[in-house]
């Protein structure tokens, strides 16, 4: 027994009489939110045209699904700790519904921006999904359980970009929308009538400056990374949005550690175990950004440059969609790993998969069947690592924080994935080569952001390793009996 199996024996519910089943819903709902991040991929460079406005404005439905991910994920994770977290997941499904249906009535920027905003609000499914198994899985079923939610996320980009490319190809691209909604409508009717409500709550008063003070804070320092390449990053908008982000992000601090009740408890934050564990997702998010950048490129550049594969971007979903499924099959594999030697051990073997993936990147990007390998193996690590983080985290907090303890993991992935696509951009922008009077991004270029991606998966490692051993199980045993009855005693 590990410390990623430490839950509550009996939350005050009974066990579901399907585990399975509720595997396979919250499993099927973190894909379908993942699609949804995926499903503009292949109409971006034809957004201007299709709502009528300019490339730096239709960027914007991009950019507007990052903002209210960030703002989302905390705060409805906290939200379901306190009111339930079934509730919550099916409030999240019923927002990304509701945003695809406005997106696939869209034909102007405006409801594009606005439906985008609300599929966006949508992003805390999988760490809602996760916690939910904390609270009504077996034991021996929750760390296998966790590491296939947790790589969904993977597992339905991966899926999804060759499927989104497909129908863009073949018919009007509102359909792609309809299809989310479509997808969606079904993950909310199959967890109404399958997943369990857990009784594991912390109720009290939601914290609501905390909640603004952390959304300004996320919203200015996001605004700043993902439109420094455009605004430049020396000027006064980005300086300024940067300034702002440390003034209310130290003021948020300040008042999460005086407050009652608050949004984020920092000092549970603060525990090696959850410190490490998110200072290690920040660089594997950053790491695993640098791929889904690069690869698209490499095989949609024209073959007269010397490196690119001129291919065709359903071409490129299909090569990155064996990806997915070898995510799939790794987190089977990191969940027995994890029940044998403990998540820090697993977590330290998938951060050097993604680096030795990235290593062969640089010498192995000229084939196509290079690419898919090296997909392949990178995607082996996020398998391993997506099943480790969230095992770390529920293995060091109270059941009753699992929510708002697995959205703040999900949030410090999405941050350094953030700060990867800035970077990238810089590093491509000013490596380039002419080609035909256009500036491309160079071959030197692609190696030194995979190069970089290597560095941050080494750099997970490294802070991986300072994660306090595993328990030994008479110990969480020990920390399983405390939790259960602080739970009953709030009850």
């Amino acid at each position: 027994m590990s410390d990623a199996l430490t839950r509550p024996a009996d939350a005050g519910t009974a066990a579901p009489p399907k585990p399975n089943a509720v595997v396979a819903v919250l499993a099927l709902a973190g894909i379908v939110v993942s699609l949804m991040q995926t499903l503009v991929i292949p109409i971006v460079p034809e957004l201007p045209t299709l709502l009528h406005a300019s490339a730096s404005n239709t960027a914007w439905a991009v950019t507007a699904t990052l903002l209210a991910a960030a703002v989302a994920t905390p705060v409805v994770g906290r939200l379901g700790d306190m009111i339930g977290k079934r509730r919550m997941l099916l409030v999240s499904i019923v927002l990304l519904v509701s945003g695809s249906v406005v997106c696939a009535l869209a034909d102007s920027l405006v409801p594009m921006i606005i439906g985008r905003t609300l599929q966006g609000l949508a992003a805390a499914v999988v760490p809602l999904g996760i916690s939910i198994m904390r609270d009504a899985l077996p034991a021996d079923r929750l760390a296998g359980a966790t590491a296939l939610m947790s790589a969904s996320l993977g597992v339905g980009g991966a899926l999804g970009l060759p499927a989104a490319a497909f129908i863009a190809d073949k018919w009007d691209w509102h359909i792609l929308f309809w299809t989310s909604a479509t997808l969606g409508a079904v993950a909310f009717a199959l967890v109404l009538m399958i997943v369990p409500e857990s009784k594991v709550r912390t109720g009290g008063r939601f914290d609501l400056p905390g909640a603004l003070g952390l959304s300004a804070g996320l919203v200015s320092l996001l605004l700043a990374v993902s439109k420094g390449g455009d605004w430049g990053w020396t000027s006064g908008t980005t300086l300024g949005l940067g300034a702002a982000a440390v003034v209310i992000l130290v003021g948020w601090g300040f008042w999460e550690l005086k407050a009652r009740q608050p949004l984020v408890d920092l000092r549970t934050t603060a525990k090696p175990q959850v410190l490490f564990t998110n200072l290690a997702s920040v660089a594997l998010g950053f790491s695993m950004f640098a791929m889904s950048l690069v690869l698209p490129q490499l095989l949609q550049l024209p073959t007269q440059t010397g490196y690119g594969l001129g291919k065709s971007m359903l071409t490129v979903g299909l090569v990155l969609a064996p990806q997915g499924l070898v995510m799939m099959v790794m987190s089977a594999a990191s969940a027995k790993v994890t029940q044998a030697k403990g998540p820090k051990v697993t977590l330290m073997i998938g951060a050097l998969i993604v680096a030795s993936g990235y290593a062969l990147n640089i010498v192995l990007m000229s084939e196509v069947w290079h690419l898919i390998l090296v997909s392949c193996i990178i995607g082996a690590g996020v398998g391993f690592t997506y099943g480790a983080l969230p095992a770390l985290i529920m293995g060091a907090v109270d059941p009753s924080q699992t929510g708002a303890a697995n959205s703040l993991n999900t949030l410090m992935r999405s941050l350094g994935t953030s700060f990867a696509s800035a970077l990238a951009g810089v590093i491509l922008a000013q490596m380039t080569t002419d080609f035909g009077g256009h500036a491309l991004p160079s071959e030197n270029g692609f190696k030194v952001v995979m190069a970089i991606g290597a560095g941050a998966a080494l750099l997970a490692f490294l802070v991986a390793s300072f994660i306090p051993r595993r328990q030994t199980p008479a110990a969480a045993e020990t920390e399983a009996g405390e939790q259960t009855e602080a739970v009953t005693a709030k009850a």
